[in-house]
C-alpha cells in the first residue's frame, strides 16, 4: 500500500481490468474508493475524519456511478481520468438517523464485497 496524497486529486492504488478498483483522494482532501461491478463504476467518497480506519458503510458521505461502457479497463490512464471526472458528479448521502451498523453487518458486508469480487 502506498501513503495517501497530500493534497489534491490522487489516486492511491488502482487495479485495472474487468473489476478495476482503487482508492485515493479528491482535489478537497477527502478519501474515495471505486470499484467496477456489472458495467457500472461506483465511486464512494468518505467523511473527512476517517483517518486510517477501514471505512464502513457509514462513514459514505457522497456516491456516484455511471456505466463503463465507454472506457478502457484496461488502461490506468483511462480508468484515472474516468474517476477524476465522476467525482464531480457525486450526490451527498443523507445521514442516517440512528447508525444502525453493527459490528457483524460490517463484517458481513466485507465478506460479501470479497465473494462477489471473485
Amino acid at each position: 500500500m502506498t501513503d495517501r496524497t497530500a493534497v489534491g486529486f490522487g489516486i492511491d492504488d488502482i487495479t485495472v481490468g474487468p473489476f478495476a478498483h482503487g482508492f485515493g483522494t479528491t482535489e478537497d482532501g477527502r478519501p474515495f474508493a471505486f470499484r467496477t461491478w456489472s458495467a457500472t463504476l461506483t465511486i464512494e467518497i468518505y467523511r473527512d475524519d476517517l483517518g486510517e480506519s477501514v471505512p464502513e458503510p457509514a462513514d459514505v458521505v457522497a456516491t456516484a456511478q455511471a456505466p463503463i461502457t465507454d472506457i478502457d479497463l484496461g488502461d490506468e490512464r483511462s480508468v484515472t481520468a474516468f474517476v477524476r471526472d465522476l467525482l464531480h458528479h457525486t450526490t451527498p448521502v443523507a445521514a442516517a438517523a440512528v447508525r444502525d451498523i453493527t459490528m457483524v453487518r460490517g463484517l458481513l458486508g466485507r465478506i460479501s464485497a470479497v465473494i462477489d469480487g471473485m
